[in-house]
C-alpha cells in the first residue's frame, strides 16, 4: 500500500488524493510521503547502485522530474534488474529487503542497507 502511494506521488498526485485512493488518513499518507521524500535521493542512490551491480546493461531510469519520482523509478530499475539476474522481484517487497524495513525510517543505521541477495530467500 505504501508503494502504490509513492508511485501515485510520483506520478503527481497529491497525500489527500492518494489517501481517498488508499481508504486511509490524509495524516498518515502525509507522513509516508514526507518520510520517503526526506530519504528520496538515498533511495536513489542506493537502487541504482544496486540496478548497476545485478547486470551488466541495467535498466536505469531517466530523470523524473522529482528527487520522488527519481527514487521511484530507481526502485522499479533496480526491480526489473533483478528480473534479469534472478527471476521476479515484487519492487515494494525488493525495497524493503534491501532497506531492512527501514524504508521510511528516519535514519537508516549502519548496515541496514542490504545489497547481498536479500530477495534469494524467496517470500
Amino acid at each position: 500500500m505504501i508503494g502504490t502511494a509513492l508511485e501515485a506521488k510520483a506520478a503527481g498526485s497529491g497525500h489527500r488524493t492518494i489517501a481517498g485512493m488508499l481508504g486511509r488518513p490524509p495524516s498518515t499518507v502525509r507522513g509516508w510521503l514526507r518520510a520517503f521524500a526526506a530519504r528520496a535521493e538515498q533511495v536513489r542512490s542506493v537502487f541504482t547502485a544496486l540496478a548497476a551491480g545485478l547486470v551488466t546493461d541495467p535498466p536505469l531510469p531517466a530523470p523524473a522530474g522529482s528527487a520522488v519520482g527519481d527514487a521511484v523509478a530507481a526502485v522499479a530499475a533496480a526491480a526489473a534488474a533483478v528480473l534479469v539476474a534472478v527471476g521476479e522481484a515484487p519492487r515494494w517487497h525488493l525495497a524493503a529487503a534491501v532497506t531492512s524495513g527501514m524504508l521510511l525510517a528516519p535514519a537508516w543505521p549502519a548496515g541496514a542497507v542490504n545489497t547481498s541477495w536479500p530477495w534469494a530467500g524467496g517470500g
